[in-house]
């Protein structure tokens, strides 16, 4: 086919169907383009500058339309790793079950590299007594959690702390794994009783950060506390 017969087929393919020219941008900027040169430099298209604001505005809406569906998505996603979660806090039927499921399958869940429970404590014999729950119950002296979680400055507004590890986490998780980033949730384990805390920790040190939200661990502590204190009462 010569350039004179493929550019009447192409004509009149336009000419039948415009919005191939009309949906494609790239095809549109070149006409647009080639527009303004022939007009010369001293005219100036106010169609063609209010075209490409209008392109610029679209491509912002894109852009924030893209944003709010990942975000969306990647909520959803967390919502359904923590639910996953709940459900597997409410299998065990003995506490030694549940550390056993809070270590590995809630671990495995939530995608962290360690989870500690920490409890406060004054009997001495508490540690000798929770000897066999394995590592991933961890006792503490009075005061511990907040001086943890908060540097000991007052009563914390927040249930839940993420920010990445400082000097102090090796006394939590231990020296096996080094942790980057955690999230830290304070447990209420009831009236007359210490506080405890729930941490995760995680090698990456930018998975858990102060800007994220928290509206999903919040709920996570709640459920977790309320089992706690299901056991307390039992032991």
């Amino acid at each position: 086919m010569n350039d004179l017969a493929l550019a009447q087929t192409l004509r009149e393919k336009i000419i039948a169907d415009p919005e191939v020219i009309l949906g494609d941008h790239d095809l549109m900027r070149a006409l647009i383009a080639a527009n303004q040169q022939a007009m010369g430099a001293n005219v100036i298209d106010l169609r063609g500058v209010a075209m490409e604001r209008l392109e610029r505005r679209l491509d912002r809406l894109e852009d924030t339309h893209r944003t709010v569906i990942a975000a969306a998505y990647e909520n959803l996603s967390g919502t359904n790793q923590i639910h996953r979660a709940v459900l597997k806090l409410l299998e065990p039927l003995d506490f030694h079950g549940f550390m056993a499921i809070v270590s590995g399958d809630v671990a495995d869940i939530l995608r962290v590299d360690k989870v500690r429970l920490v409890l406060e404590t004054t009997r001495p014999g508490d540690e000798a007594a929770l000897a066999g729950l394995g590592d991933a119950l961890c006792l503490a002296a009075p005061g511990f959690v907040q001086d943890y979680m908060h540097g000991g400055q007052g009563r914390p507004s927040r249930q839940v702390v993420l920010r990445r590890a400082g000097d102090q986490a090796p006394s939590v998780y231990g020296e096996a794994v080094p942790v980057g980033s955690e999230a830290l949730m304070r447990l209420d384990l009831g009236e007359g009783r210490l506080p405890g805390m729930l941490a995760m920790g995680a090698e990456d040190p930018g998975l858990f950060k102060p800007s994220q939200g928290t509206d999903l661990l919040t709920f996570f502590a709640d459920v977790f506390e309320r089992a706690m204190r299901r056991w307390l009462v039992q032991a």
